[in-house]
């Protein structure tokens, strides 16, 4: 990615929910990249039914509680759906921003201009993935645990994270900008311990992100807005086997890696 190409980019995430087992690797890892205080999380993992994701908005297809299963025991069901900022191409959070604090840049990353965020929170009321949070308090951090690995970072001159944390700055999900811009991976999809995130362009024929969006069955969540996601899940096979290690046993069998490499 280093490289620069004359193609233009298009960035995609994929989210495999077959895989993915709820442990919140991913969401710990960008909390504690970007410094993101107590109360504050740009990434969360949602619980909720295999046939009920992610076709079915975030907020009437999840259990009310982590690691709640539906049905009646022992016939219980249960699935992940991760939940962040869909970086969608036709943003209702950029409509919605009275001062054009949000912006888009040509590859298709959704920011938010720190400096210029007056904190009104039209974006957080207008995003229908409950994907952006304004925090008003004083930022406050478990004491022992160190954060932020990085002051800032601007685009296109725009400073569009800071860990000094201006109060009232409608957040989200940033898809570790700093790090792609520099030719690495977001840390989610580095750190997830089963491989279940794919990042790449989907202009490329031969990206990953191309063949599990073509051949995969990968989609985006509620497409029926028309705010075309630049995230993609791929559902879970609907099938009887339901443990981790007869699932493993299952990928080993279909020569796909039991952990990300």
């Amino acid at each position: 990615w280093a490289v620069r190409s004359k193609r233009p980019r298009h960035w995609l995430l994929v989210i495999d929910q077959d895989r993915c087992t709820g442990c919140w690797t991913c969401s710990v890892a960008c909390k504690q990249l970007h410094n993101e205080p107590n109360g504050v999380w740009w990434s969360r993992i949602l619980t909720t039914a295999p046939d009920r994701a992610p076709d079915m908005p975030p907020n009437t297809a999840v259990a009310p509680h982590i690691d709640e299963p539906e049905g009646q025991y022992p016939d219980l069901r249960m699935t992940y759906l991760p939940m962040q900022c869909q970086h969608c191409e036709d943003p209702p959070c950029l409509k919605a921003c009275p001062v054009q604090a949000i912006f888009q840049r040509s590859d298709g990353f959704v920011l938010t201009d720190y400096e210029r965020c007056t904190g009104c929170g039209d974006c957080v009321a207008a995003c229908p993935y409950g994907a952006r949070v304004s925090n008003w308090g004083k930022p406050e951090y478990p004491a022992s645990a160190p954060s932020g690995t990085i002051s800032s970072h601007r685009t296109e001159g725009r400073l569009v994270y800071t860990e000094d944390r201006p109060p009232g700055v409608a957040e989200a999900c940033i898809l570790c900008v700093e790090r792609v811009d520099i030719g690495l991976e977001p840390c989610c999809v580095e750190i997830c311990p089963v491989g279940a995130r794919t990042f790449g362009d989907y202009n490329d024929p031969a990206s990953a992100v191309r063949r599990l969006v073509d051949e995969g069955g990968a989609k985006p969540v509620l497409a029926e807005l028309g705010t075309k996601p630049r995230l993609y899940y791929r559902p879970p096979r609907k099938r009887d086997i339901s443990t981790p290690t007869q699932r493993h046993l299952e990928w080993e069998e279909e020569g796909r890696p039991v952990t990300a490499p």
